[in-house]
């Protein structure tokens, strides 16, 4: 076999353990003989789509198998896989689709009103529905006429696709791009970091050299595969032992019970709120939660109460500190420390190097904050056709830059003390203010615009904009927030704006945000 990266694995793992399940969606199942056949029929789809070996496909969608046999299958042409956030608006999915050059956006029905809003482009949007459809057999339906109860049945037939299918054997090596990973950016366009297959490789040996996950694991992925930590660090892991993933469409609470009790679940990966939730349950006390031998937590800090309330049940959380540039565990605190160095983000992943440096890139001392830097075969090679990023996140010796504030402790245990420049994360999902500022300057009553994360009990921290009117311009915060929306997704959408005669800036022009949320991120009524 000349693929040596991911579209190499169906083929690999269906001859080691083909009857395995290796997916469960809804009560459905596919064995790993089954994703093999299906990934295999679905490369010559989209080949005869004109998919080529580089090109990109792009995903819209929520968790489904579809997910992850379109990912494989585009991997098995040689081609970049592109998940899409399904939870942006249009005008954010079409400077994805643009910037990437996708020639395939394959959707699902829930997407369909994005969809629909897109402007025309290049790429071929098929749906979900007809992944495994000959194209020249099958008229796509009217997407706003699918209901969404046909997502499962469409696409996971009774019937697996024909064994008779030819194989397709693309040379690829660890080198190639493999995903393209939009990250919101800091001066309001999002980045493309490219992952290649070298670096999803390394950060799964990085992962399996921290975690014993074996062949019996059973994984819940609950956390949406769009983003790094529930991709990389759940399903491709699993999926390389020969375990089984048993993925959620959306997190749900209650869902999640019942699916830890119907298949004993062993292992699962989530952010701060999805387990402050399940810890809120009603369920909670009296759940059988005896399965569960390892919870990952990532996204952002998990706090000490709730990590002492999972230790109470007998459960302990291995957190890790990481970014879609590191594919993403830099760090990682293993299960067995996670009493004694509650709050830190752990060691160094095995195959990597951190370092802390002063501006001047010297080494800091333990105890002594400074700029995160990594390095590493599971580093990016940097940002899709952006060769002026590309530069900036590197030091000149190649290391990567984080942007984050940190310090070892004298054990060597990192602990992250100051989030990327301005971002904030509301409910898991990573803002950045100055693409919110972008849109909101749009506005004909908005002169100049800050926003800042405050917090929230729900979503850990929400937006709130601080806005200097226009001159004669009138606007209140309901008219704000109602131009934001379908400009937006939703989390990104402030939830309070407070109006302000000036916005605090240094000598050289710049917004003083730490300034901003002194003073704003109480109550401000």
């Amino acid at each position: 076999m000349r693929n040596a990266g991911l579209g190499g694995w169906p083929a690999r793992r269906a001859l080691m353990s083909p009857d395995r399940t290796a997916f469960v969606f809804r009560g459905r199942s596919l064995t790993y003989a089954q994703v093999h056949e299906r990934t295999t029929a679905l490369a010559h789809r989209l080949r005869s789509a004109g998919v080529a070996p580089g090109d990109r496909v792009a995903y819209l969608g929520p968790n489904h198998l579809a997910f992850a046999e379109t990912m494989l299958a585009t991997h098995v042409l040689g081609a970049i896989f592109v998940p899409l956030n399904f939870r942006l608006a249009a005008p954010e999915i079409a400077y994805m689709l643009d910037h990437s050059g996708a020639s395939v956006l394959v959707h699902a029905p829930e997407c369909a009103a994005t969809v629909t809003a897109l402007p025309a482009g290049p790429a071929a949007r098929i749906p979900v529905a007809d992944l495994h459809t000959p194209p020249d057999l099958h008229t796509p339906p009217d997407l706003h006429t699918l209901p969404q109860s046909t997502l499962p049945q469409s696409t996971v037939p009774e019937t697996a696709a024909p064994a008779s299918v030819g194989t397709i054997d693309v040379p690829v090596t660890l080198d190639d791009p493999a995903l393209i990973l939009y990250t919101s950016g800091t001066t309001g366009r999002p980045k493309g970091a490219v992952l290649t297959h070298g670096n999803l490789v390394w950060n799964t040996f990085n992962l399996l050299a921290d975690v014993d996950v074996t062949s019996e694991e059973v994984t819940l992925v609950s956390a949406p595969l769009f983003h790094v930590a529930a991709l990389n660090q759940t399903l491709l892991p699993t999926f390389l032992k020969g375990g089984r993933s048993i993925i959620m469409p959306s997190w749900d609470v209650d869902d999640c019970y019942d699916l830890i009790a119907e298949h004993r679940v062993t292992w699962m990966f989530g952010v701060t709120t999805m387990f402050a939730a399940f810890a809120r349950s009603p369920r909670w006390p009296g759940a059988d939660l005896s399965s569960l031998r390892l919870l990952m937590a990532g996204g952002a800090p998990v706090p000490p109460w709730l990590i002492r309330e999972y230790q109470d049940r007998g459960l302990v959380f291995s957190q890790g500190y990481g970014m879609t540039e590191t594919a993403p565990g830099a760090t990682f605190l293993e299960a067995g420390m996670s009493a004694r160095k509650v709050g830190s983000a752990g060691v160094p992943v095995f195959f990597s190097r951190v370092r802390v440096v002063r501006p001047d890139r010297t080494e800091a001392p333990p105890g002594e904050p400074g700029e995160v830097l990594v390095q590493g075969p599971n580093v990016t090679p940097g940002y899709w056709d952006a060769p002026d990023a590309t530069r900036a996140a590197f030091t000149p010796d190649g290391w990567f830059r984080s942007g984050d504030i940190g310090a070892f402790d004298a054990d060597g245990h990192l602990h992250i003390l100051d989030r990327a420049k301005d971002m904030y994360i509301s409910g898991g999902e990573n803002v950045y203010p100055a693409e919110v500022e972008s849109v909101l300057s749009e506005h004909p009553a908005v002169a100049e615009a800050a926003v800042i994360g405050v917090p929230d009990d729900t979503w850990g921290e929400v937006g709130r904009a601080i806005v200097v009117a226009r001159p004669g311009a009138g606007a209140d915060a309901e008219e704000l927030v109602a131009f934001l929306r379908g400009r937006l997704a939703s989390y990104k959408i402030p939830r309070s704006v407070v109006w302000a005669d000036a916005l605090p800036r240094t000598s050289s022009g710049k917004i003083v945000k730490p300034e901003l949320r002194a003073t704003y991120s109480g109550d401000v009524g």
